[in-house]
């Protein structure tokens, strides 16, 4: 199977370790037990502020926006390695978080390690068919849409300015989500 055919397949990986990438608050709240965390990259996936949150970050009413792996470019995040006892139990549970309104779909994709190396891993990236897709907005309305977005996870901004600071702790440079944190910042 080519890269680009695995990176399209849905569903979890079949036997062994499970790795899960994680590219938005997977990164610095990952809720499940893992083995080892490892810095990784993936391509023909970029990480955006493409999704209206109606749940963790926003309502239906007030909607916030939350990060997806849209199609194009590459994505750096990390990699978290799942022990294969644990293969259903973390599916099940990343079904439950990530899956709440079916704005993103489950899919394997190939991940790069930074110190090389490759291994299959189960993402969640956008659908852009999903009336909560947002796509690509002007840099106000992100800067609006954030600002006063909250949910049951607590507020937009907050979920932007970790994600950024850990991106940052971690050597991962995302001019977009640092523009927006510093604005966030200054209020």
């Amino acid at each position: 199977m080519t890269e680009m055919a695995l990176a399209m397949s849905p569903g979890v990986p079949e036997s062994g370790d499970l790795w899960v990438f994680g590219y938005g608050s997977l990164m610095w709240r990952p809720g499940f037990a893992y083995l080892e965390r490892r810095s990784a990259h993936v391509h023909g996936w970029r990480r955006s502020l493409c999704i209206y949150s109606h749940v963790y970050r926003g309502t239906p009413e007030r909607p916030g926006l939350v990060l997806g792996l849209d199609r194009g470019g590459s994505c750096h995040g990390v990699a978290f390695r799942v022990a294969a006892a644990l293969r259903e139990e973390t599916t099940a549970y990343l079904r439950r978080r990530e899956l709440v309104t079916a704005v993103y779909l489950e899919r394997r994709v190939v991940v790069r390690f930074a110190e090389g190396g490759a291994a299959e891993a189960l993402a969640y990236v956008a659908d852009r068919r999903h009336p909560q897709y947002a796509g690509t907005l002007e840099p106000e309305q992100v800067l609006r849409l954030v600002a006063r977005g909250a949910g049951e996870s607590g507020a937009n901004a907050d979920y932007v300015l970790n994600t950024e600071a850990h991106l940052r702790e971690i050597g991962i440079r995302d001019p977009a989500l640092e523009l927006l944190a510093a604005q966030l910042a200054r209020g």
